[in-house]
């Protein structure tokens, strides 16, 4: 009886260092690689910073100023008034608030907004001719 005891706690005691063997090549594996974007963000690349608006147009009102290279999470994008070729804009996720996606890298798949509307102002002259 004792020797089958004995048997059974150096089979016991084999198995859990084993398992922590392998636990420890898992964890030196696991910082290596890279995960998935939670959600889609972007970091402003204008060296001048970007203004926050109530809508996604130039005429507008300023909301804030992003600095360069700040990171922001995205909601979703919309089409509306091109600025300098591009005529997307990013709704943010923490604010309600626009900027021009001329002006920002984005990461991660930016769903398109579901719930918006054109308006007169996306295919005005004025509106075409505004810079961001």
């Amino acid at each position: 009886m004792f020797s089958t005891l004995a048997v059974r706690c150096r089979k016991a005691s084999a198995a859990v260092l084993a398992v922590a063997a392998l636990g420890g090549s898992l964890l030196a594996v696991a910082p290596a690689q890279a995960l998935p974007p939670v959600r889609p963000y972007g970091a402003v690349v204008a060296s001048s910073g970007i203004n926050e608006r109530v809508f996604p147009t130039t005429d507008s009102a300023v909301k804030g100023v992003l600095k360069f290279h700040t990171q922001i999470a995205l909601r979703c994008k919309a089409r509306a008034q091109d600025v300098s070729g591009n005529a997307l804009w990013y709704l943010l996720k923490e604010r309600n608030t626009w900027v021009s996606a001329r002006y920002v890298d984005s990461t991660g798949e930016v769903p398109l907004c579901r719930t918006l509307t054109r308006s007169v102002l996306d295919e005005s002259a004025e509106s075409r001719r505004a810079m961001g």
